[in-house]
This record gives C-alpha cells, structure tokens and sequence, in this order.
C-alpha cells in the first residue's frame, strides 16, 4: 500500500482548541500513460494499484476488446523519474492479431481527470458506444433485501478508504450475494474500470447475472461500462443522471439509485427486483 497512502503534516482545528499538528494518511493520485502497441490511448489520473485491471476495464469500456482472448499481454515501461526511477506510471497493451487497434476516436487529446471518465473523447459521436451484449434478455432478479443489505458490505470493505476517506468504490456481486471484486480510487470511473478488468482478466466476461455497486453517484459513464461488460443491475447509493436513466431504459440495464437505509428508488427495468412483501 505504499504507493496508495502517503503520510503528510497536517494541522488539525477546531474552535475553541489549540492547532494540533500531527501526521494525516493522504491518497495518492498520479498519472497512468495507457497505450497500445507503443501508440499513447490515454493518459488517466488513478490512485496506483490494479493498473493492469484499469487498463483492461478501460479497453472494455473504449469499445476495443471484448474478452481476454482479445488481450496479448501488458508492461510497464519508461516513466522515469529525475534520479532514474521507473514511476510505473506508463502501461503498454499489445492487442491479438484479430483484433483491430484502436479507432482514432477511442484516443483522448486531453488528460481524464479523476473527476471525468469521458474528457478527451474527440466528438459526440465516440461517447455513445453499443454493447456486444444482449443486456435485455437477462433473466436474472435480486431480491430487494439483500440488495439493501449491499452498500453496508461496501464500506466494511474499502481498506484504504478507512484510513484516507478519499476514494471512490466499485464492487461486483454475483446473484447468489457473493462479493466478487472490490477496488478503490480517487475516480469513481477508474474503479468500475478496475473492477470490469478484474473480470476480464478473469475471463469473466460478459458479467451477467451480477450487481455493480458503485459509491457515489450513477453517471452515463457508469451506466455504459456496466453495458459494455454485460452487467444486468446497476445500483448507485447516490442519484443517476438523466443520461444514465436513459442509456438504461435503452439497453435493458436495471438502474438503482439513492440506495441507502432501507429504501432505494428503481429508474429502469424494476422487473428485477423482488419485491419483499408487505
């Protein structure tokens, strides 16, 4: 966890009380060159760890693979330091001969903050990708009590959340209640991409029959990585935007919101939660 935490000197105030100076764990954000046969895709800023998932979930999400017979291998390369020293900051993909490098609309011209999974994307045109996958015809259900149940599990396992309270959570839960994979980061869009390459080099795709939580809220971002990786439920503990409601209804995704206590509100295709009976 050394390149995910680090300490720095803080004062801590409180009114009415002296200045309390002490040590204070702060996430780290640093920059990941993502490219492709030697060619720069993109370049993110990530919280260091799973690098490998993020590049995978990350060619998901672009529309370029499909599944890890898609993907030949990754490295680290370059990336060094003034005194010398390999950032692993810079992660090169070579794709399978089938497969097509990626289209000049997949490349970003401007740095994805942590803040923003699309920044970059050259036209209107290359934000709205279709899945491969037959999300519709989906059958499964998860019952309304033990989705609830799901954001508790969450927060009991974000590690580093716990010591930093800076990081976004993207969980994957298959529909026997079974927690998959966890990863953190300071983007909320970096963590579902960690997650969904996880799966990917797990040879686990198309995800269906699982639930994606997320943290924070349920962009279209959001709501197209879990398309584009066949996840059948979405649920956010935040609010979705009218983009994601949309993307949702179209392709057939179960969208959940506001998933907090005891409640939850249902934005599209509520067919697949079981409701507990009065």
């Amino acid at each position: 966890m050394s390149r995910v935490i680090v300490d720095r000197r803080v004062s801590r105030l409180t009114l009415g009380e002296p200045a309390a100076v002490r040590s204070d764990a702060v996430v780290v954000e640093e920059p990941l060159e993502m490219r492709v046969g030697g060619a720069t895709l993109a370049v993110t800023m990530r919280t260091p760890g799973s690098d490998m998932d993020l590049m995978a979930g990350f060619l998901v999400a672009e529309g370029v693979i499909e599944g890890r017979h898609d993907l030949e291998s990754m490295r680290y390369c370059g990336g060094k330091n003034a005194s010398g020293v390999n950032t692993f900051n810079v992660l090169d993909a070579t794709l399978r001969p089938h497969v097509p490098p990626p289209a000049p609309s997949s490349r970003r011209a401007l740095v994805t903050t942590s803040a923003c999974g699309l920044c970059g994307k050259a036209s209107i045109d290359a934000i709205e990708l279709d899945s491969r996958y037959d999300l519709a015809s989906d059958a499964t259900t998860v019952a309304d009590g033990w989705l609830i149940e799901l954001p508790q599990r969450l927060r009991a396992a974000q590690r580093v959340f716990d010591r930093t309270g800076g990081l976004h959570a993207a969980a994957l839960f298959d529909a026997g209640g079974e927690l998959l994979v966890l990863r953190e980061d300071v983007g909320r869009h970096n963590a579902v991409d960690k997650a969904v390459g996880w799966a990917l080099r797990e040879d686990r795709l198309p995800l269906t029959g699982t639930v994606l939580l997320v943290s924070g809220r349920a962009s279209f971002e959001l709501a197209q990585k879990a398309a584009l990786a066949g996840i059948p439920v979405l649920a956010a503990i935040s609010a979705p935007s009218s983009l994601a409601v949309d993307l949702a209804e179209r392709v057939g995704l179960t969208l959940v919101g506001f998933l907090r206590g005891t409640s939850m509100v249902v934005y599209a295709r509520p067919d697949r939660i079981r409701v507990t009976p009065p």
